[in-house]
């Protein structure tokens, strides 16, 4: 009974929460903004996105590990949006539709981390949180610094102080064999709304690379995937943030994930030190030889 219950309620929020939210969005088109000297919607400033709405629908509770950062790092007095069902909006049940091929390599790679740095994720290999995992919230340095030019907006990410360069210019993508971590953006307004579409992807990164994804973490991405982004001016406060990804090798169809950024001119972004102080790649690996060394004396 209580189990039914529950999922009512949840798919009473599904039903009712977020088309309300999306709705929100949508009326932003109805709002003014300011306009940059070359005619844009002005969205610069300082946006963050504190959330802890889970991922996914149905997801289990993490189990601490007693190596999670320290408690102080979660400490902010910034804006936090109201918690929902799941962030993945569709389809319909909050559920990424995973194939099982991702997610059994997954495994295989979050198994043998110790093995070799490709078995990790971009982001503890301080490469990248990746696109759009960059703007997946996580436990702490959720800072986005929004800055724009004539013909570009630029998104200057906290987490691994990447800077992201989005031409509006119309010009089109690179050619097909060009393959980056990151995609090739590029950029439009429709109204009080830019949209993003990021193509030509290599197939060395993950989807998501924080653990505030949960079973996502690690999912591989193929040079397949295509990424559409929609940034909704709501109001002076509020960024509506939607995403799609269509990526037909790892998925068996599209999926939407959906979440606010809320502004906050007060908060700052200090230099992220990946590489400088990386214990986890040292450790890790230090771990594995450690482990080669017990299973070779083994043998003898």
């Amino acid at each position: 009974m209580e189990y039914r219950l529950r999922h009512a309620v949840c798919a009473l929020i599904a039903v009712v929460v977020l088309p309300l939210w999306l709705a929100a969005s949508v009326a932003g088109q109805h709002w003014t903004p300011q306009r940059t000297p070359d005619g844009q919607p002005d969205i610069q400033g300082m946006w963050v996105n504190f959330d802890r709405t889970p991922f996914e629908a149905d997801e289990p509770a993490r189990v601490a590990t007693g190596v999670n950062p320290p408690a102080h790092w979660t400490d902010h007095d910034s804006p936090q949006a109201a918690r929902r069902r799941s962030m993945v909006v569709q389809p319909s049940d909050g559920r990424v539709p995973v194939r099982p091929w991702a997610e059994a390599r997954r495994d295989y790679d979050l198994a043998r981390v110790g093995d070799a740095p490709e078995h990790e994720t971009p982001w503890v290999r301080c490469i990248t949180r990746g696109v759009p995992g960059g703007m997946f919230p996580a436990g702490y340095n959720n800072g986005y610094q929004i800055l724009q030019i004539p013909g570009y907006v630029v998104i200057l990410y906290e987490m691994i102080h990447e800077a992201r360069i989005i031409p509006l210019d119309g010009r089109p993508h690179v050619g097909s064999s060009v393959r980056m971590w990151n995609g090739d953006p590029r950029g439009r307004w429709e109204g009080n709304t830019l949209v993003v579409e990021t193509t030509n992807f290599n197939d060395k990164g993950s989807i998501a690379t924080s653990a505030a994804t949960g079973r996502i973490r690690g999912i591989p991405h193929s040079e397949e995937l295509r990424v559409i982004e929609r940034f909704t001016v709501v109001d002076a406060k509020t960024i509506g943030y939607e995403v799609t990804i269509e990526d037909p090798k790892v998925y068996t169809g599209p999926w939407k994930v959906a979440l606010p950024l809320n502004r906050d001119e007060n908060y700052q972004m200090f230099e992220y030190s990946c590489h400088e102080h990386n214990m986890s790649m040292t450790n890790e690996l230090t771990g594995g030889r450690a482990l080669d060394q017990t299973a070779g004396a083994g043998k003898h």
